[in-house]
């Protein structure tokens, strides 16, 4: 019988050799996954040189030979971990990020800052669900709503959305009903930002998240964001926050976005490795004065 220690190992190796950029945290959570215990527990079976063979031994080995053709760990597991959440992941729903993690502090720190008890939070472009799920659990007086379009990852945003009280509206983001304007106090966004002409390097998010969670249309691949930006306008109650995340390389047109939008008090942030990765501004207390122009 194979020490589970030795069988780690070999995971590790096969792993790093075909180019998987976290080995031992993948080798670790693909046993883990397997043998239905947690991280604590699997550290305590290696001292114990417990053995590892049978049914769960090929299902492990199966699971590491996917892994170094680069699935997606969380679509050989199930699951994503996300703040304090464990979401249900697969195929055909963008896997949720640890840096829009930032992301939804930034809105829960709009919400401590303002003293709202019950605040009034939607989520564009919901995907997994992770940001709305996430605010609801976080804020448990809050009222969210998640807003997907994708036939294929709203089943996902249910899964995850739905045991934490939040309202899934399958619908394109950018055309909400009226009767939601000036009633949010604050809307996030993690909407499709890539330019078409950048391609991710990442295998994991080039051949398995989907296309319609990636790429935001438009030359600058800001063509959906801007929409988002002008509903979010509309969602929100004078003085309302909005943050929506995108690319390092697109803060400065992401501020200017913003501001055309209308938003006030626009500013950029970086996620906890120091990338520009997010935008905010907050609705304006009187409506937006249109740009006029000047006759001769």
């Amino acid at each position: 019988m194979e020490e589970l220690s030795a069988v780690r190992r070999q995971a590790i190796a096969a792993l790093a050799n075909a180019g998987v950029p976290s080995p031992g945290v993948d080798a670790d959570l693909l046993l883990c996954h397997v043998l239905g215990i947690s991280r604590s527990e699997l550290k305590l079976r290696e001292l114990r040189g417990d053995g590892f063979e049978g049914a769960q031994r090929e299902q492990f080995t199966a699971l590491v030979a996917a892994r170094r053709t680069r699935i997606p760990l969380q679509h050989l597991t199930g699951v994503a971990h996300f703040r304090y959440l464990e979401l249900k992941v697969g195929p055909g729903v963008f896997t949720p990020r640890p840096e829009t993690e930032t992301v939804v502090q930034l809105g829960l720190d709009f919400v401590s800052a303002q003293g709202l008890q019950a605040p009034n939070c939607i989520d564009l472009c919901s995907g997994s669900g992770a940001i709305a799920a996430a605010l609801a659990s976080e804020l448990p007086q809050s009222t969210v709503w998640a807003v997907e379009l994708s036939d294929e990852a709203i089943g996902y945003t249910r899964a995850n959305c739905l045991p934490h009280q939040v309202t899934v509206l399958h619908r394109d983001a950018t055309s909400l009903p009226g009767e939601f304007d000036g009633t949010m106090d604050l809307v996030i966004s993690n909407p499709p930002y890539i330019p078409p002409n950048a391609i991710p390097r990442e295998a994991e998010v080039r051949d398995h998240d989907p296309e319609m969670a990636l790429y935001g249309l438009g030359e600058d691949g800001l063509q959906i964001p801007r929409a988002i930006s002008a509903q979010a306008m509309k969602l929100l109650r004078p003085g309302g926050y909005f943050v929506m995340e995108h690319a390092e390389v697109q803060q400065e047109s992401a501020a200017a976005m913003l501001r055309n939008a209308g938003f006030e008090r626009v500013a950029g942030h970086e996620d906890l490795t120091g990338r520009a990765r997010a935008t905010s501004g907050y609705a304006p207390h009187r409506a937006p004065v249109p740009p006029t122009t000047d006759r001769a």
